[in-house]
């Protein structure tokens, strides 16, 4: 990375009683959904972050009164932690570190993170269990805020249920997902839709183009913002989610109302009760048998309604205020570089 990077927007500010907040990443829909009115996000949207180069936020350090990094959106995997966390000691700014997903215990880089951060939030008690038997950090637990709101014009249809074709996947594991997923949709009575991102139907794994050609279940592509509505219109969501993370889909589906089939390892049934759980092994491979019991089983519940939109717009805003008061705890503690 090169330091040769046009200066934060939030540098040059108006209103000097704001604090200047540098996120990594930049936006998303968690972060704007966390970030508290009354500060002013400094940075820039640019990929990878400028924040991430340790000259640049030498140079810029006085641009900023926190920064503010959330594990899980891929940047880590271009961080070199010991040196940069420790950059960010070396020169006073207070970080913050929102742990949405822990690496295996091989990885590093986030107990290097850790250890150099002001305040550690995470999204549920048993993640902060983990954090504290692992890194020995107290988290702050914020509840994973709403991101979406359900759409009063669109409805589920009951029997159908839902799968995300994850290209990440590696290997067979998609291919028996989705055998897995079938099985259990037709065995409770209802019928199984792949939905895969539009740029990534031409890749999709031949055995499965071969059951969507044969009629096995339906395939759907889908661009990034039709996701939420996607989710709502099924009975069921199965998220092939990696163990120990929290999962922003699982909090889409509880806005638009769509039951969700998740691992039992992780955190999922933490973030939210009303989840089936299907047996994994917590690295690549899934139970065949518990996640096809576990569709059938939830084919058999109820469709859920939406989640009720005043209480989940009065827990965001109580999600803001702790971050609103956790910015303004580290940035009067700072120290002088």
């Amino acid at each position: 990375m090169t330091a040769a990077v046009p200066p934060p927007p939030g540098a040059d500010r108006s209103g000097e009683d704001l604090l200047r907040i540098g996120t990594l990443p930049f936006d998303g829909p968690y972060v704007e959904a966390v970030l508290p009115t009354g500060v002013l996000r400094a940075g820039s949207p640019a990929q990878p972050s400028p924040w991430l180069d340790p000259a640049y936020l030498a140079e810029h350090a006085t641009d900023i009164d926190v920064l503010h990094l959330h594990t899980g959106s891929g940047h880590l995997a271009v961080l070199p932690p010991e040196c940069w966390s420790e950059a960010v000691r070396r020169l006073g700014v207070p970080l913050v570190v929102t742990v949405h997903g822990l690496p295996g215990p091989r990885d590093a880089r986030l107990g290097a993170l850790l250890a150099n951060a002001e305040v550690v939030l995470t999204l549920t008690p048993a993640a902060a269990d983990e954090i504290a038997d692992r890194f020995g950090r107290t988290a702050i637990v914020v509840a994973h805020p709403t991101v979406v709101e359900a759409d009063p014009e669109l409805g589920a249809e009951r029997g159908l249920v839902g799968l995300r074709y994850a290209p990440s996947l590696s290997g067979s594991r998609p291919v028996a997902l989705v055998r897995a997923a079938l099985s259990g949709a037709v065995s409770g009575g209802g019928r199984l839709r792949l939905l895969v991102p539009q740029d990534e139907v031409t890749a999709l794994h031949p055995a499965l183009r071969r059951m969507a050609t044969r009629g096995d279940f339906e395939l759907v592509p889908y661009q990034t913002q039709d996701w939420p509505a996607r989710l709502q219109q099924l009975h069921v969501a199965v998220l092939p989610e990696p163990c120990g993370t929290h999962s922003r889909d699982l909090e889409i589906c509880r806005d638009v109302g769509t039951r969700v089939v998740a691992p039992r390892c992780g955190w999922f049934a933490d973030q939210w009760s009303d989840v089936v759980g299907y047996a994994h092994d917590g690295h690549a491979e899934t139970d065949a048998v518990s996640l096809s019991a576990a569709v059938s089983a939830a084919l058999t519940r109820p469709l859920l309604r939406p989640a009720e939109r005043g209480w989940r717009v009065e827990q965001r805003e109580a999600v803001r205020r702790v971050h609103a008061e956790v910015y303004a705890q580290v940035a009067a503690d700072r120290r002088p570089i």
